[in-house]
């Protein structure tokens, strides 16, 4: 009896350990995490009230080469990220633009001027079955700020979690063009 008592006690505490080490998938539901998304408001931008600015080139890799071969590539999701790190201003995103290999225009996600409230961060897609970019694609993001404030963090994140194994990482943004005052 006491044998069956240990075994049964055993069972139920390998359960557990076997559950505490499962994906708590119900914790992460996309219908929320949508919701948590910055809503970017369309703006007015009068070019006699800018203070500051950025161009900010993001190398973006739709794909990268593995197994020693170029004939074997890996397709990777991109998110460009564009936060705004002021803590008291908001900062106005002008253009984010994605370019091919070749330089090429693909799309462009920034119609108007659009504000980013301060400690606020928006985000831009490519998909990982969206190749038209090729390995050397990347975005131009500029932004302008009507006030003195501190840069804004702009960067992508590639990611691919297929066939059992993974890989990610981040792809920090560039300056290629300042306007105004640099803190």
């Amino acid at each position: 009896m006491r044998l069956k008592h240990h075994l049964y006690l055993a069972g139920v505490i390998g359960a557990i350990a076997l559950a505490s080490c499962s994906p708590q998938t119900h914790l992460s539901n996309p219908v929320s995490v949508q919701k948590r998304e910055t809503q970017l408001q369309t703006v007015p931008l009068n070019k006699d009230d800018i203070v500051m600015g950025q161009t900010v080139y993001v190398p973006i890799y739709s794909h990268i080469y593995h197994h020693n071969s170029q004939d074997r590539v890996m397709n990777l999701s991109a998110t460009l990220s564009v936060r705004n790190t002021d803590l008291s201003d908001p900062i106005i995103i002008t253009s984010v633009k994605y370019y091919d290999t070749d330089g090429q225009l693909m799309r462009q996600d920034i119609e108007r001027p659009v504000a980013l409230k301060p400690l606020a961060s928006t985000s831009f897609f490519v998909a990982a079955d969206d190749t038209s970019g090729g390995s050397g694609a990347n975005f131009v993001v500029e932004w302008v700020a009507e006030k003195t404030v501190s840069e804004p963090v702009i960067e992508a994140v590639m990611i691919n979690t297929s066939g059992g194994q993974g890989i990610s990482f981040i792809s920090p943004g560039k300056v290629v063009e300042q306007y105004g005052k640099r803190n």
